[in-house]
């Protein structure tokens, strides 16, 4: 692991490390903050995975997360969105290749040497964070937005007892249905749909749902509604009687200045169930 910068931040320590990654067969970079409270000893971990087009510098930078994770003693890390390098593959689009790996093992070519991202974070990168710095592996919430909000929700929903809670930024919520889904699963995991339907926050939530609190947040707004279909994850919690608080947030959008305005209530929801 290098270490590319570290900056006091809240008390704290804002760091941003590269590492190898074994399942993505590249460099990758992540965020890192950590408060005050880990000179002590291991403190709680707040996940925050990205949307796309984005590194792990946007939430970063952009979501105002730090202060409240600050206030918790929570730490924050913030991984990068996809493998990146002039051989991993690409593609012109925004919504396909670096920057948008969606969180899934891809199995087709050219995507499966590096485009290996739910074990990225479920393994890869757990490994190194949990060695290499004070963090209480019993502890651990996940967050995310849009691609990230949909990664957020299946890794959580799949990693059966990992997460104490876990919440969702205009997380795309029926992927398997939408134009933000259909297009990436066919390249990354080919065209059966039964392989698809494990990383559909809907479809996973009328299997089995979430053994613990969830939190979504989606703007009236947001310019992505159609795409990101939150009524389809609302229907499914409904029926499966989920503990689940779902807000439609009147007058907001798909930005950042959404995320960073809700930001303070997501820490707090999180907060509760790790320090429960």
């Amino acid at each position: 692991m290098e270490t590319i910068s570290e900056n006091a931040c809240f008390g704290g320590v804002q760091g941003v490390y590269s590492h190898r990654s074994e399942s993505c067969d590249c460099d990758m970079t992540f965020g890192l903050f950590l408060p005050a409270e880990a000179k002590d000893g291991p403190v709680p971990v707040l996940w925050f995975l990205s949307g796309l087009t984005c590194t792990h510098e946007n939430a970063m930078v952009k979501a105002a997360a730090q202060g409240w994770a600050a206030e918790q003693g929570i730490a924050l890390i913030f991984p990068d969105t996809s493998p990146r390098g002039d051989d991993i593959a690409n593609d012109e689009a925004f919504d396909l290749g670096q920057g948008a790996g969606f969180y899934v093992n891809a199995t087709q070519n050219p995507w499966a040497p590096h485009f290996q991202m739910y074990d990225y974070i479920t393994k890869d990168l757990t490994d190194l964070v949990f060695d290499k710095f004070p963090l209480d592996v019993t502890r651990q919430a996940i967050t995310g937005h849009s691609m990230g909000g949909h990664g957020a929700l299946t890794i959580a929903m799949r990693e059966t007892g990992r997460f104490a809670s876990v919440s969702a930024f205009s997380p795309i919520c029926n992927p398997t249905d939408s134009d933000w889904g259909r297009r990436q699963f066919t390249a990354y995991l080919g065209f059966e749909e039964d392989e698809w339907a494990e990383h559909d926050a809907s479809l996973l939530m009328a299997k089995h749902g979430f053994d613990g609190p969830i939190l979504i947040d989606t703007g009236t707004k947001d310019q992505f509604l159609d795409l990101l279909k939150p009524e389809t994850l609302a229907q499914a919690a409904a029926a499966k009687r989920q503990e689940i608080i779902f807000r439609m947030q009147p007058g907001y959008d798909h930005s950042y200045f959404f995320v960073s305005t809700f930001m303070e209530d997501h820490i707090t929801f999180h907060a509760e169930a790790l320090y429960a």
